[in-house]
């Protein structure tokens, strides 16, 4: 696949989770939550986008919400849980994307704030789209998707690179 293809991140933050006594790295989903990630399936289903590859941390309610958000798509994409991406910054996420093998076209990451919010506002750089207004407006609350899109290879991303074309919440 040459590295001049269109290429698509869908940034999705795992659904509303509990506050149980556990660990944070071992809360799981409540009840919203398990009700709004199906939804998010059906929006990506919707959308016709069906990642290549799915980088998911690995804390609990972000492997819940990949097992209710990927039972709406047409197809169940190649799926690596990342222990990088729990707790990361946007470098950190960037960091982890210039390592995706440039056959990966549609990759979607599952993670937490404030990273997975900040890597959607800084790989656009600067943006005057709708979505961008909107996103700006509500903030990134759970279950919310940004879809990027950018020309090049996976080493090449940086911020200001690519485009918001997306933005999406359950509510």
């Amino acid at each position: 696949m040459s590295v001049d293809v269109p290429r698509r991140i869908v940034l999705l933050r795992h659904a509303k989770a509990d506050w149980p006594q556990v660990a944070d790295h071992e809360r799981p989903l409540a009840e919203r939550g398990r009700k709004d990630a199906p939804v998010a399936g059906d929006w990506l289903a919707a959308q016709g986008i069906t990642p290549d590859l799915t980088l998911c941390s690995t804390a609990a309610r972000t492997r819940e919400t990949w097992k209710l958000v990927v039972h709406q798509l047409p197809q169940r994409p190649k799926t690596v849980y990342e222990k990088r991406i729990y707790d990361a910054s946007p470098g950190e996420l960037i960091a982890v994307i210039n390592e995706i093998s440039d056959e990966v076209k549609d990759l979607l990451i599952i993670g937490h704030n404030p990273g997975i919010q900040g890597l959607a506002e800084v790989l656009p750089g600067e943006s005057q789209s709708g979505a961008a207004a909107r996103m700006s407006q509500r903030g990134f609350p759970t279950s919310a998707m940004a879809v990027l899109t950018f020309n090049g290879s996976w080493k090449s991303l940086e911020p200001g690179a690519a485009r918001l074309a997306e933005y999406w919440t359950p509510r």
